[in-house]
């Protein structure tokens, strides 16, 4: 059995201990704020090896984290972890609040905002504030006039990708939205909600 190796040399700022003196020295890099590496493509400059050759897959777009479930590829290995949730179903993200869960950390934070009231990005055109930078996107759109989701079919564009897909179902006929009680189905959940008074007497 290998000894193991003593951690004989201390951080004088934080008293972490590390077995060898290049792994203090790399470590005392976050007190001191040196950032010794630079990525030669865009100038960028790392307190670690490890974050610049990390940093490096954006320019070369080297993706060597793969999923054996579906073959997509990540560039860091924390991003394949949290897609891999995608097929296992883990949900390890619970909210203090509802105690309803989330495969990501991020979608929990933006959940929370809605016990909160928190809603940190705000609209420069029209003051408008939103619990995420995604809503706020789609909502500069309205300003902007952009429409980045086109219909294959028939050209009319939408501003969110969400519009597109059920503008799609006046063409394709589907009807994802099914009655629980009767079985009638429907292109839009608006319809089936409607729908439904007829059996609930409303």
């Amino acid at each position: 059995m290998t000894p193991r190796k003593e951690k004989s040399h201390i951080c004088i700022d934080c008293g972490k201990c590390f077995a060898r003196p290049s792994d203090l020295a790399k470590h005392e890099n976050i007190h001191t704020g040196a950032k010794p590496f630079r990525c030669m493509a865009c100038g960028t400059r790392f307190s670690q090896l490890s974050h610049l050759t990390r940093h490096q897959r954006i320019h070369t777009g080297e993706k060597p984290h793969t999923c054996t479930e579906c073959g997509a590829a990540f560039a860091q290995r924390a991003s394949l972890v949290s897609h891999q949730r995608v097929h296992s179903g883990e949900q390890p993200y619970r909210c203090s609040h509802c105690q309803q869960c989330f495969s990501h950390q991020s979608a929990l934070k933006v959940h929370e905002r809605i016990h909160t009231g928190q809603k940190p990005y705000i609209c420069l055109e029209c003051g408008k504030r939103f619990v995420s930078s995604s809503t706020l996107k789609i909502h500069k759109r309205i300003h902007t006039g952009e429409k980045p989701f086109s219909c294959g079919e028939c050209g009319k564009r939408f501003i969110q990708r969400s519009n597109l897909i059920s503008h799609q179902r006046t063409h394709s006929g589907e009807k994802p939205f099914c009655c629980g009680v009767c079985g009638r189905r429907f292109s839009y959940p608006s319809d089936l909600t409607r729908h439904q008074k007829i059996h609930t007497g409303e």
